[in-house]
């Protein structure tokens, strides 16, 4: 069995520590129960040399959201947690990595009220691919409707990337995954699209880019990229109710996604999208996105941190 991805550092509460140096209590809080926040995050190689985090400040920003719907006094501000995200992908020194920012509850009060558990906020990263595999980014993967529904937001919230509202997301992924799909497409508890396990969703019909509205869905930092880049390429773009069989019909259907980036989707239950292959619509979004996170191109450059690399880097994740 594979072990954990591992790096030289972790950044953790406050200080860059050694990897094997990252541990936590077995009566941490957020392990029992699940209220703890997080963040994905991702540094590329770029095309002119150097590494980019790509949107480190949107991500940072919904973190600090997150904690506020949590109701969790975050330790550190936007600034500290900015700067040390950039000292530890300096300090690990893979050009390309995946970032997990990540705050939970320690040990102290057990129970269903925390009183006065401290919060810890600890930063990782490690090199990682294509999250859905690179023949899926090329050709599309098969996605399936789940029988598990995303949750009513008043019943979790739907606007933070809380730690133990991901608990759907597994359980969709694993049944679908079980059943010889790749990714899973969850419905609202009014039986429409909203959202895939740890993606947001997109058709293409008749050139316009639909993507469903934001009630149950996360706001996709990604999901902005996608549109803004849609709008660019002079696509009209709309954020609608989108039902089960409107995704049959489709043209194209694609996902996004930090850890996804832009994924075609060539089947949706059992069903061919179009002409049953990735879209042309979906190519042209994605070679942007691709070319923007390569630091190609300067229009998108505001998206960009730099970060200061050793000129010896132990070698960047496949995109």
């Amino acid at each position: 069995m594979a072990g954990p991805p591992r790096t030289d550092y972790v950044w953790m509460d406050g200080e860059l520590i050694p990897w094997e140096d990252a541990r936590v209590h077995v009566l941490t809080h957020t392990l029992h129960y699940g209220l703890g926040i997080f963040e994905g995050t991702r540094a590329y190689e770029q095309t002119g040399g150097g590494s980019c985090i790509f949107r480190l400040d949107d991500h940072l920003k919904r973190l600090m959201g997150s904690a506020r719907i949590c109701n969790i006094e975050m330790p550190f501000d936007r600034d500290r947690l900015r700067q040390a995200t950039i000292e530890l992908v300096a300090a690990n020194g893979h050009a390309s990595s995946y970032i997990r920012h990540l705050g939970f509850l320690s040990a102290g009060t057990m129970g269903l009220y925390p009183r006065d558990n401290p919060v810890s906020l600890c930063i990782t990263t490690w090199p990682w691919g294509a999250y859905l595999g690179e023949e899926g980014l090329k050709n599309g993967i098969r996605a399936k409707i789940s029988s598990f529904t995303r949750p009513f937001p008043n019943a979790v919230m739907t606007k933070g990337k809380i730690v133990g509202n991901y608990v759907n997301s597994i359980m969709a992924k694993r049944e679908v995954v079980h059943q010889g799909y790749d990714e899973a497409i969850l419905m609202d508890t009014n039986g429409f699209v909203t959202e895939c396990s740890g993606e947001n969703l997109f058709t293409v019909r008749n050139g316009v880019v639909r993507t469903p509205v934001l009630t149950s869905g996360l706001m996709g930092i990604t999901r902005d990229t996608v549109l803004k880049i849609a709008r660019d390429l002079g696509h009209q773009t709309t954020e609608t109710i989108l039902t089960r069989d409107e995704l049959y019909i489709s043209d194209e259907v694609f996902m996004s996604g930090t850890a996804a980036e832009v994924t075609p989707v060539r089947e949706v239950d059992d069903r061919p999208i179009g002409d049953g292959k990735a879209g042309p619509v979906t190519m042209a979004i994605q070679k942007v996105y691709f070319e923007t996170i390569r630091g190609e191109r300067p229009e998108y450059g505001d998206w960009l941190t730099p970060v200061p690399l050793e000129a010896s880097v132990h070698g960047s994740a496949a995109l």
